[in-house]
């Protein structure tokens, strides 16, 4: 089998993850997340939205047929389990108990913000939790901006515009909250990551990454994928020193055909989530 990495963090391919249940396709992978049992959530642009996994692939339980837009983006899912998901198009995040029952939502459905006006939300993509409980939001397609929630769910500040300056922002395609509070943002079209403190003031960039479409952090190892011509999956520590790196871009076992989320389950295995081509989830097992 295909193996990638290097040093403590090598990974073998995964042919096949995970075992779908007969008839059915995986749809346009958005994006993923495990929670605090190593089940695996999936959040697709198909039939089924949300399907839920093992790590060795056997499939579990879905729900949310018939509840969201054609472009679902972004999930996370904090220490109590719930599943929080990211409506592009219908421009709202919404909390849900594991089961699948709503308990209260961001934003109001299909009533977006005027584009660049500054309030939540015109097209968000991701949704991030701090250590303190304030949430976060990357309004990313049309707001070009950062909203900070407070536990209730009051909007604290926001920040941000389109440009490429510090600060300013070309897409904002998903969001994490590291141990240190900082703010790690995905600034897509602008090849970078950005880091802001829970404030909003810019502390630094990230600009040797290719598009990068996500973030996701386990023992403050930052995971990313990336997904640009030469992209791949990068490891950083939270001091941007690379860890590993590697490309999946050649016709070869493990290609990624546009990698777009990413999520890492407790043993260090990664998953990346895929739309366009894909259409699928390739799973990175740790070694």
């Amino acid at each position: 089998m295909a193996t990638v990495g290097s040093g403590d963090y090598r990974y073998e391919l995964v042919p096949s993850w995970p075992n779908l249940p007969k008839y059915w396709e995986m749809g346009l992978a958005s994006d993923g997340a495990v929670n605090s049992k190593d089940e695996v959530h999936i959040f697709s642009r198909g039939l089924h939205p949300v399907t839920i996994w093992d790590t060795d692939g056997n499939f579990i339980s879905s729900w949310g047929e018939g509840t969201f837009s054609a472009n679902p983006h972004g999930i996370f899912i904090p220490p109590n389990d719930n599943v929080w998901l990211v409506d592009r198009d219908f421009h709202i995040a919404t909390e849900y108990t594991p089961g699948g029952q709503e308990i209260r939502t961001l934003g109001e459905k299909l009533a977006p913000s005027p584009s660049f006006q500054g309030m939540p939300f015109n097209m968000p993509s991701g949704l991030a939790y701090a250590p303190n409980g304030d949430m976060f939001v990357s309004d990313g397609y049309g707001g070009h901006r950062v909203h900070r929630f407070d536990s209730e769910g009051n909007l604290i500040k926001s920040w941000g515009k389109e440009g490429t300056g510090p600060g300013e922002f070309a897409l904002l395609h998903n969001i994490w909250v590291d141990s240190r509070s900082r703010i790690f943002i995905c600034d897509r079209e602008n090849d970078r990551i950005q880091i802001f403190d829970a404030d909003g003031n810019f502390l630094e960039e990230w600009t040797d990454v290719v598009r990068p479409g996500d973030v996701y952090f386990l023992n403050d190892l930052v995971h990313v994928i990336e997904s640009g011509p030469e992209g791949g999956v990068s490891i950083w520590d939270l001091d941007h020193n690379l860890v590993t790196r590697w490309s999946c871009n050649e016709p070869s076992p493990g290609t990624l055909l546009g990698g777009h989320g990413i999520c890492v389950d407790s043993q260090g295995s990664i998953y990346v989530t895929e739309i366009g081509q894909g259409q699928r989830v390739t799973k990175f097992q740790k070694l």
